[in-house]
């Protein structure tokens, strides 16, 4: 067997040569030259094609660097950075830490870049004068959140952020295991006292982290402790406030009103300045872990905050410069808040107003949409539990007594004892490797899982122990090996590059380290991976346990997660998925035990998150604020709710239609700017090459626009895509989106749309026209208003028409033949007239497809008569134009408060009846094209 960390080394090595950001992808056999010659040189004898699949592996990651909404502040300079020298002693020492510890270099690079922009949205420390910054950092389960406001902490304390505070959830193994990662990212040096003597015994140092990768580090000042939270008393007795301290001094507590009154104590009793109302120079950097977790008011709007919520308010208020960011990896309970709360005493809400910022989790991330939206990953890693409710059902008492385990869950044990075997096997023995059993709320009930499954392991073990060494035939008589051989078939472990022979020689290591651990309120040292890996040694635990398993604790090396409760909220069940992260040469060993039931509703929490993510993003795209970003995330039709309904109050649950059947979506709003008509221009031009060189033999003429350009019958997707890519005005997000929405649920009935680049006839060549290739695509004028009062602006952009309109008459007639055009005329003659005077929707009825309209717009400003009245040239913006077939469906939402007020403010004026949009009666009474 192979020494693991003499092959870390090599890896280590390998990856520092090879990784480095704007590396290209070396050849294997590159790979696997260096790697044999770093072996050699340190005379190792290590598994080489092992080492060069986690280095193609490591160096292959990439991460994105994620979207913003920033709230628009005149107190705030985004550009403060350039205009300071900072030296990034914590940062960089940080990076260099994450990239030791194996981090893909290109996604520590990434990282680093990641927070200096969210150093950024902060306030500059030495701006004088009273601010506060509030902001919330999107992240997913398990994926990473902890390291990037680590590095937060780092540049933040670099820049001169002289107080940070660090709360890390409700459990006291949260905030000791987040006081680990602080103490190893940040401090540099051990902070709990027993294991810091028996580290220095072991080698000689009591550095750790950040401390053991820069000699000259200059630790911070550390307020707690592993072994301690805040203490009031401890810190007076300091003598100390926070401007005697040079450095900068970190605190890292739990979220719990007793803690959170003693630093709001001690802050006001030895930091704060008679008769002053706040702290005056201590720039001060709040960090709120699992932000939607207790520190959301759920108090009814007349009633005082909550004490939690009120607290971090307060402590917040105690200081001239303060900045608050939240962390989550499930928001919903944060865009709820509602924005104008206010509270005479507390001060203002943790409403984001300044900048939320949405995380892309790195491309080797183990996450909810490869588990639960990827079919053949879902149908690998996911097995459903049909045997449990009779033995411990989803609703049971405290005194709940039972005698067996369910088969599945012996199953699920087995399992994790071949994967510790196979991860053996890989050279990863000294890596941690865990088991998740979470079918109860209640201590006494997880005790007796504990000891029957304790039960179980000793049965397993003694049967290995006495039957592995001996000839198949006879070893496979014996039901327990039997069982476990049919494990490893059955959930297809033998497709893992392994035969059962050579598992057979690593099971009896494996079985005699496996231990089990209560973790919950009661036994708070269940989970010591810490003190394993300074003897430099694996943990191997089945870890059993609820409600501390439930939110927040990072469980290391976790591959097998038995689950079986019954909450109902979105929220919650997602942070329950402690399977989800990052899985590193052994995400083929997962598995995942769930209720039916709860895997359905995973499937559609992971749709929903994905698309509140893609919502983000839009609204980035178009340039949206916190405050003008309206968010609703897709109730469950059943049972499912988003989150608690006391952190509801501010939103509505509304039935929100998605149905766009027969009706016409345009952007009718355009910006002034010019740059994001350059990027639709070029993107129009995009489109027009690709429908020449791919779709050449479906461009046709005809309709009352014949000087259009028409494609017919062109994929779906390619629709999609270019709507993907489209800039539009934030007032047409939500319309485009909730379009795009509708594309994906008709796109089965209509895989195919129609695309018209909509030109008008360019009688003597007059008009205004954009070329693409060889078609000159003439502009159409439209006006911004016919009065001063309806010269309309919206935040930045304006109107095309005063009421709402792009397209002309004929112009969804483009690319019809003349049959059709004789069915619009018959459908025309059937209709009373003057119903459809603001759109003719004839063409609509004859088409049989969807189509897409693009048109290029001259804006005038009818208050101007001169050839200088154009507000835009040549403007791109485009029409959805929807078949009617009488479908119609909705899907219910839950709306935050700016969501409720854009929907109730879309109150537009009447269509005006003297702007005729193209329309010529004459040529649409004979049928002749204008």
């Amino acid at each position: 067997m192979f020494d693991d960390g003499e092959a870390q080394q090599v890896l280590r090595a390998l990856v520092g040569k090879f990784g480095k950001s704007g590396t290209e992808q070396p050849a294997v056999a590159e790979l696997e030259a260096t790697a044999r010659r770093l072996a050699e040189a340190f005379e190792f004898d290590v598994d080489i094609e092992s080492i060069v699949l986690q280095a193609r592996e490591q160096i292959s990651h990439r991460m994105g660097e994620g979207v913003s909404l920033l709230g628009p502040d005149a107190a705030h300079d985004p550009k403060w950075l350039s205009h300071r020298s900072i030296e990034w002693k914590y940062s960089d020492s940080y990076l260099e830490f994450l990239r030791q510890d194996g981090w893909s270099p290109r996604i520590a690079d990434t990282l680093g870049g990641v927070t200096r922009r969210l150093v950024g949205y902060l306030q500059d420390p030495d701006v004088e004068g009273s601010w506060d910054r509030r902001g919330l950092v999107i992240g997913h389960v398990q994926s990473g959140k902890t390291a990037n406001y680590l590095g937060l902490v780092a540049r933040a304390a670099d820049a001169g952020y002289k107080f940070i505070v660090v709360v890390a959830g409700i459990h006291n193994n949260l905030r000791r295991q987040t006081q680990e990662r602080v103490d190893e990212g940040f401090v540099g040096e051990v902070s709990d006292p027993a294991r810091k003597e028996k580290l220095k015994a072991q080698t000689g140092t009591s550095k750790i982290g950040v401390g053991l990768v820069d000699p000259d580090h200059r630790r911070p000042v550390s307020l707690t402790s592993t072994a301690d939270d805040f203490k009031k008393a401890v810190a007076t007795s300091l003598r100390s406030g926070l401007e005697d301290w040079s450095k900068p001094v970190i605190v890292v507590i739990k979220k719990n009103r007793s803690t959170l009154k003693a630093l709001n104590d001690w802050l006001v009793d030895f930091n704060r300045d008679p008769g002053q109302k706040q702290i005056a120079n201590i720039p001060m950097l709040f960090i709120d872990d699992e932000a939607d977790n207790a520190s959301i008011n759920t108090n009814k709007p007349e009633l005082k905050p909550t004490t939690t919520n009120r607290l971090i308010r307060n402590l917040l208020g105690l200081f001239r410069k303060s900045c608050y960011v939240g962390y989550t990896a499930t928001p919903f309970a944060n865009i709820f808040i509602n924005p104008e709360a206010y509270d005479e005493e507390s001060r203002k809400d943790l409403f984001p107003e300044h900048f939320i910022h949405c995380l892309d989790a790195p491309d080797n991330y183990f996450g909810a949409e490869r588990l639960f939206l990827d079919d053949n990953s879902k149908a690998r890693h996911i097995k459903a539990i049909s045997d449990c409710e009779d033995i411990i059902p989803l609703k049971h008492a405290k005194t709940h007594e039972f005698s067996e385990l369910p088969k599945s869950l012996k199953e699920a044990i087995r399992s994790f004892l071949l994967v510790r075997a196979i991860r053996t096997a890989r050279g990863q023995q000294k890596k941690h490797c865990s088991m998740l059993i979470n079918v109860s709320r209640f201590v006494d009930v997880q005790r007796e899982v504990d000891r029957q499954v304790t039960e179980y392991l000793e049965e397993l073990r003694n049967a290995i122990l006495a039957c592995a060494g001996m000839p198949e035939e006879i070893a496979d008589r014996n039901p327990h090996l039997a069982a476990i051989r049919s494990t490893f078939e059955t959930l297809k472990f033998n497709e893992a590059r392994i035969d059962w022979k050579e598992v057979l020689t690593f099971l009896p290591d494996a079985s005699r380290s496996v231990v089990t651990a209560v973790v919950n309120s009661k036994s708070p040292d269940g989970l010591n991976y810490a003190e394993f890996s300074d003897r430099g040694e694996a943990l191997n635990v089945i870890a059993i346990g609820g409600l501390s398993l439930s939110r927040g604790l990072t469980i290391e090396g976790l591959t097998i997660s038995y689950m079986y409760r019954n909450t109902k909220m979105y929220d919650t069940l997602l942070q329950m998925g402690r399977w989800f992260g990052y899985r590193p040469g052994y995400e083929d060993l997962c598995r995942v035990w769930l209720a039916p039931d709860s895997i359905g509703w995973y499937t559609h929490i992971s749709e929903a998150s994905e698309e509140l993510r893609d919502r983000i993003k839009e609204m980035n795209r178009v340039n949206a604020t916190p405050r003008t970003f309206g968010l609703m995330v897709e109730s469950h039709p059943d049972s499912l709710t988003v989150t608690a309904m006391n952190k509801m109050r501010a939103a509505e649950t509304r039935t929100v239609s998605v149905s766009y059947d027969g009706k016409l979506v345009e952007t009718y709003v355009l910006s002034r700017a010019e740059k994001p008509h350059e990027e639709n221009r070029a993107l129009f031009e995009r489109l027009h090459s690709l429908l020449v060189d791919e779709h050449a033999d479906q461009l046709v003429r005809g309709g009352e626009r014949p000087a259009s350009r028409v494609w017919r019958g062109v994929p779906a997707d390619v629709v999609n895509d270019f709507l993907a890519d489209f800039r539009v005005h934030a007032h047409s997000a939500e319309r485009l989106m909730s379009a795009r929405k509708y594309l994906s649920l008709i796109k089965e009935r209509f895989p195919v749309w129609d695309i018209a680049f909509v030109s008008l006839a360019n009688a003597g060549g007059k008009s205004d026209s954009t070329r693409f290739g060889e078609f000159h695509m003439v502009h159409q004028s439209r006006s911004a208003g016919t009065s001063e009062d309806k010269l309309k602006e919206i935040e930045g952009g304006l109107f095309v028409t005063n009421n709402q309109r792009v397209a002309g008459t004929g112009d969804e007639s483009a690319g019809l033949n003349s049959e059709e055009m004789d069915a619009a005329m018959k459908v025309a003659a059937s209709r009373d007239r003057e119903k459809w005077t603001d759109r003719d929707t004839r063409h609509v009825s004859v088409r049989g497809a969807p189509l897409l309209m693009l048109h290029l717009i001259d804006l005038e400003n009818p208050l101007v008569e001169s050839d200088e009245n154009k507000l835009l040239k040549g403007a791109p913006a485009i029409g959805l134009s929807f078949p009617a077939t009488g479908d119609f469906s909705t899907v219910e939402y839950v709306l935050n408060q700016v969501m409720i007020k854009q929907l109730e403010s879309e109150q537009f004026d009447a269509a005006d009846e003297e702007d005729d949009y193209d329309r010529d009666d004459a040529a649409i009474d004979s049928g002749e094209a204008a």
